[in-house]
């Protein structure tokens, strides 16, 4: 029998010759065994699944949940306070993911988005005159990467954008891989913070998401805990991969100066498809995976995963999938990537991707048209990602003009 030991375990080893690049063992793992059993970075055993068509399969699969039958002893992701155990029963599962979406859904639908793009627009403008006064080279991920999600998503769930230093720390800590209890705590204190917020909606509430969930608070039985857990995980979910993809995405076309060109010459009809390949090609971190537990047998790909067992769909190893894309390695704005699992797929399909979309798109119409010659401020050999953290992406993007 396999031993836990000799199982390939995340995080795995990148490339140090390709700042772009998935870790190599995602590739050779989808050729050999696509469906594979691993060890977690928390020592846990766990399925890894890295081909497309098993991917989607599983996305659209009922039997695989975020909730345990046996929390205790369920496989855990990795030693960080959010997104890396089970969560609820499985007999509540359903029910209360149909009833977060119903609530949530009007505050990400395509029409609140819209309302949005001018004050977005506005935010972009002026972090890139922030940026253009500041110190030349320049950190753009200090300078635009960060604060622009982070300031959408407070002024869509309604939290004080000037809160947004602690909520960047108390956001950071609860990723880390590396301080188990640093990490609990900070996700504490999130959770306690957002409590805080409850009573301040209800005294003045405004045209946000979180005063929508205190007004329906009564009739639809929700707890205050269960508010403060929703926006929490909103603020969360809702900046954390936006700023990794940001980051990514300028990376990839300042790495990719015959795409920039593209991209420079005709911006507004370029962006959309050079947002969909900077989706699907953005590998922030070596362990970068969707975690989900079987609620029975599955039978995938000639193997049978046990009920109860950890499974990771492996989503920036299907968007390199030779099989779905051509040439996947190769960063093409001009291609056709709209088949990418960024977002999910299905009834796991991402909330807010329309709010994700309108920030990457606002930003690469204008980026090049405001710092036409803007370049890397350092080879990117000497580039850091944060691999201690759960989300990962880059600690800092320096660039000059």
């Amino acid at each position: 029998m396999t031993q836990i030991q000799d199982l390939p375990r995340l995080p795995f080893d990148r490339d140090p010759d390709d700042v772009n690049g998935i870790a190599p063992k995602f590739r050779s793992l989808r050729t050999e065994s696509p469906v594979v059993r691993v060890t977690t970075s928390a020592g846990d055993e766990a399925w890894l699944v890295t081909r497309y068509g098993e991917v989607k399969q599983l996305l659209n699969d009922s039997r695989l949940g975020r909730s345990h039958h046996a929390p205790e002893t369920a496989s855990r992701v990795a030693n960080a306070a959010v997104l890396t155990g089970p969560l609820g029963k499985p007999e509540d599962e359903v029910p209360t993911r149909t009833k977060l979406r119903r609530l949530l859904a009007p505050a990400f639908s395509a029409r609140r988005v819209q309302k949005l793009q001018g004050g977005v627009q506005q935010l972009i403008d002026q972090l890139l005159d922030n940026l253009e006064k500041g110190p030349n080279p320049g950190d753009f991920h200090e300078a635009l990467s960060f604060p622009l999600p982070v300031l959408v998503i407070c002024q869509l769930l309604g939290v004080p954008g000037e809160d947004r230093e602690e909520f960047r720390r108390m956001s950071a800590g609860a990723t880390s891989l590396t301080d188990v209890e640093k990490a609990k705590a900070s996700w504490g204190e999130l959770h306690g913070y957002m409590r805080s917020l409850i009573e301040v909606k209800r005294r003045t509430p405004g045209e946000d998401v979180f005063s929508d969930l205190v007004a329906v608070q009564e009739k639809e039985g929700l707890a205050d805990d269960e508010i403060a857990r929703m926006a929490a995980g909103l603020l969360f979910a809702g900046h954390e991969t936006t700023v990794t993809r940001l980051d990514l995405g300028t990376l990839l076309l300042l790495t990719h100066p015959e795409e920039r060109k593209k991209l420079q010459a005709d911006p507004k009809g370029l962006v959309q498809g050079a947002v969909e390949e900077i989706l699907r090609m953005a590998a922030p971190s070596t362990q970068d995976v969707l975690p989900r537990y079987t609620h029975d047998d599955i039978e995938i790909a000639g193997t049978t995963i046990p009920k109860g067992d950890l499974v990771m769909l492996a989503f920036t190893a299907t968007n390199r999938d030779p099989d779905i894309f051509s040439d996947p390695n190769v960063f093409d704005i001009t291609r056709d990537s709209t088949q990418h699992l960024a977002f999910g797929h299905g009834p796991r399909f991402c909330l807010g991707s329309g709010l994700a979309r309108l920030e990457l798109q606002a930003l690469f119409s204008t980026l090049f048209v405001r710092f036409p010659d803007l370049r890397l401020a350092v080879d990117p050999a000497e580039l850091q990602f944060r691999d201690d953290t759960l989300t990962g992406g880059l600690a800092s993007l320096p660039v000059t003009w």
